[in-house]
């Protein structure tokens, strides 16, 4: 019996990724803290799948499927750390970075037909906004109004109710 998440393409690649990273990893002189984590995001991001694809909400599916898309992000990242420390070359970095952009695209292509999928808009924040110029602070306080908007809840996640 196959459970339903092997069928999903999107995990068959991922499982690849975390085939591909073995062997890189395996190459890797201990005490690299961005090789354990690679490790750690990569497996996250077929797990996560995998979970989110067993979830019966699609507010659930999209969370852990949200998940599984910062771990391939942070994938991405622990291969240009180990670039920036010369633990591998920038050509090897690239391919990994190709495999993992085919599989944020299939996550965001998932999320979409959730409609779980965060857009930044310029009419959120004013054409203006830049996100990378503003503090934690602020993008915090943007992101709970937008929760908070979403589903009625605020940035800690307490129930918010109108005025009576």
């Amino acid at each position: 019996m196959a459970f339903s998440h092997e069928n999903l393409r999107v995990y068959q690649k991922a499982i690849a990724f975390v085939a591909w990273t073995h062997a890189l990893i395996e190459t890797l002189p201990r005490g690299f803290s961005a090789k354990d984590q690679l490790e750690r995001a990569s497996t996250s991001v077929a797990l996560n799948l995998a979970e989110g694809n067993a979830k019966f909400s699609h507010r659930d599916r999209g969370r852990f499927w949200q998940i599984a898309h910062g771990s391939a992000v942070e994938c991405a990242a622990c291969l240009d750390v180990l670039v920036a420390r010369k633990a591998i070359e920038s050509q090897l970095a690239d391919a990994g970075k190709g495999k993992l952009e085919e599989i944020v695209r299939m996550i965001l292509a998932l999320l979409d037909g959730l409609g779980q999928r965060f857009r930044e808009d310029e009419s959120e924040y004013g054409a203006a906004f830049d996100p990378l110029a503003c503090t934690c602070h602020e993008v915090g306080l943007a992101a709970g109004r937008m929760m908070e908007e979403e589903d009625g809840r605020g940035w800690e996640g307490q129930e918010r109710h109108a005025p009576r």
